[in-house]
């Protein structure tokens, strides 16, 4: 069985896209963005509402051409699911992702593209220890999702991978690139998959039976089986979360959060916790509104 890719309308993650500044858009939460306001809210605004470009990373480029492989990988049929075609899809991927976006080029001058490709074909090396790929059925690869929960906040992402099972059950899988969290840190890294399982909940009515992460970097898989009780509890962070959000939008009132992730953050110059301004707010506030409606009240 072969599956044809989705085209899908926001980035899954990796290489940050290239944006144009809020223009009234349509605001949904995903995994990224919900863990953007949960670490600093100012962080969450820069990125999903003023929509200020970041410079893409070696470590996001790395990432983005392991998934493009392993696309398409699962685009064959199954019995050419193998390690030399999976190979042989390394450099392509590679060219298209640079004619897509010229400026990385500039991460991996010199002898760097090499070293960049010998990293994603020991990544893709590892995918095949982890699974056999010839006796996987994908119901779908990288696969936009999109719902309403029961108050209305709405949610949205891209699943890399929706399995059929043997047994007709649904299985959600996510490849990492990282490594693998710590027994402390599961319940954290498992979060993205339980949103897409409350989304699976929400359009399909049925709760996949396992949610995996694939860990390349150093060869691990982390599953997790979900039940309807806890997506429904989990529903409530996630409409609160959403609540938390909706007001911040309303107000303008995103505050920073200092915190040990600042050091990697390409918003230090434009956070008052590192000096710097952050640009005018784009979006009408409430006050603003209020503001508006009394001019010329006596």
């Amino acid at each position: 069985m072969s599956v044809p890719a989705s085209t899908a309308p926001d980035s899954a993650g990796g290489i940050p896209a290239p944006v144009e500044p809020f223009v009234g858009r349509q605001l949904a939460l995903s995994p990224s963005r919900a863990a953007d306001f949960k670490q600093c809210p100012l962080k969450y605004r820069l990125r999903a509402i003023d929509r200020i470009p970041e410079p893409p990373s070696r470590m996001a480029v790395r990432g983005t051409l392991v998934h493009a492989v392993l696309e398409g990988l699962f685009g064959l049929p199954a019995t050419e699911r193998q390690p030399a075609r999976a190979d042989a899809l390394i450099e392509p991927a590679w060219e298209r992702l640079r004619a897509e976006r010229p400026e990385i080029a500039d991460l991996v001058t010199g002898g760097g593209l090499a070293a960049l490709l010998d990293e994603v074909r020991e990544l893709v090396r590892v995918y095949f220890t982890l699974e056999d790929p010839t006796r996987v059925d994908p119901e779908s690869i990288e696969i936009f999702v999109e719902t309403e929960l029961d108050d209305g906040s709405p949610l949205r992402g891209i699943v890399d991978r929706i399995d059929r099972a043997p047994n007709d059950t649904l299985h959600i899988v996510d490849y990492k690139t990282g490594r693998s969290p710590a027994p402390a840190y599961e319940a954290r890294a498992l979060f993205q998959l339980k949103f897409y399982a409350l989304v699976m909940l929400h359009t399909r009515g049925v709760v996949p039976a396992q949610l995996r992460l694939i860990y390349l970097a150093d060869a691990e898989i982390l599953t997790y089986e979900p039940d309807a009780d806890e997506l429904r509890r989990f529903e409530r962070i996630l409409s609160a979360l959403w609540a938390a959000i909706d007001a911040a939008t309303r107000t303008g009132d995103f505050p920073p959060k200092r915190g040990w992730m600042c050091q990697y953050c390409d918003y230090k110059p434009l956070c008052p916790e590192f000096d710097g301004t952050p640009p005018p707010y784009p979006h009408p506030t409430e006050s603003a509104a209020a503001g508006s409606a009394t001019e010329g009240v006596a």
